[in-house]
């Protein structure tokens, strides 16, 4: 845990990452928790062992990487990584981020996390993961990003990511989306913030598609 007077000097970050779906029907299944067990439990394709919806860390860290840039060499960075399935995004910022971060990815699939946790620990034919700095960690726990109490406390974290986890949720109904963010924000550290600033930067296009990325920053 950070000193306070360490923390009031970290950015404080939100970014929710994807891309407008066509309008979704009654038969839509994205908020389904059956559905991603069963796709996190299939072959990865190729030696993959990681399944990129949308897009992968590579392609993103272009833009999250400068929200990381301020965080002490001796104070990694806390990050949380909601609905983080079997994606790149935390193993990317934890093999490849040359600034000290403290990853947390969750997922209310215990496959996912199941399967994450295996490759953290060199599992499924592939090497240990090793962190892109010293000082930087990474772990997967099994929790809803609606309901986060037994994550973290209030202003517990210091950039939050979300790849495409909203938009999933909100197909289940608009209140668990809301929930959604609000759990967000809540774990948030608001670094004596007044308000919310919300800012918006498309990505890619990445294989013809282009994304969008909504920055949500803590306002003084």
């Amino acid at each position: 845990v950070l000193h306070p007077a360490v923390q009031t000097i970290l950015p404080s970050f939100m970014v929710l990452m994807y891309f407008m779906l066509a309008p979704w029907t009654a038969e839509d299944c994205l908020a389904d928790r059956r559905l991603w067990n069963k796709l996190h439990g299939g072959p990865q394709s190729g030696s993959d062992p990681t399944f990129d919806w949308f897009f992968g860390y590579e392609e993103a860290q272009g833009f999250f990487l400068p929200l990381l840039q301020e965080a002490p060499a001796a104070c990694p960075l806390r990050v949380l990584d909601v609905g983080c399935g079997t994606f790149s995004l935390c193993t990317g910022l934890y093999t490849k981020c040359p600034h000290p971060v403290d990853v947390l990815g969750v997922d209310f699939s215990p496959v996912a996390v199941a399967h994450m946790n295996s490759l953290l620990e060199g599992g499924q034919g592939q090497t240990c993961l090793y962190p892109g700095h010293p000082a930087s960690r990474l772990q997967f726990i099994q929790a809803d990003a609606q309901n986060l109490g037994s994550v973290a406390s209030s202003g517990f974290f210091q950039l939050v990511l979300d790849k495409g986890t909203w938009d999933a949720v909100a197909r289940g109904g608009l209140p668990g989306a809301y929930r959604l963010l609000s759990e967000c924000l809540r774990v948030l550290s608001p670094q004596g913030s007044h308000g919310w600033t919300v800012t918006v930067q498309e990505l890619g296009p990445f294989r013809g598609i282009p994304y969008f990325a909504y920055l949500v920053q803590g306002s003084h």
